[in-house]
């Protein structure tokens, strides 16, 4: 699953809005959601997957954040998705405009 795809669960991207405020542990991270603490750790995994989060292992506990990297990588792929989407919004608008000639 990429990144774009990680992002799309609603609990999963309130996970990362809480990891970009700060590093949490599961448990930390289930004290204020409205999902298990299985359930946390399966969406940090999806995420982990995705390359948009790491983790460290601190005593019995693994401590999460953002990963910078998978941020820079899922900022390119939006940064590509609005530039193709602006380059075909363009091309629609001057098409539209010589039809109304």
């Amino acid at each position: 699953m990429n990144s774009w795809t990680a992002l799309g669960d609603p609990t999963r991207r309130t996970i990362f809005e809480l990891l970009v405020e700060h590093p949490c542990s599961v448990g930390e991270l289930a004290r204020v959601l409205p999902v298990t603490r299985p359930a946390v750790s399966q969406h940090l995994k999806v995420l982990r997957d995705a390359g948009l989060v790491a983790n460290t292992r601190l005593g019995k506990q693994r401590i999460y954040r953002v990963d910078p990297e998978g941020l820079a990588s899922l900022r390119a792929e939006l940064d590509r998705f609005w530039g193709k989407t602006l380059a075909a919004y363009k091309v629609a608008v001057e098409q539209s405009s010589k039809e109304e000639e």
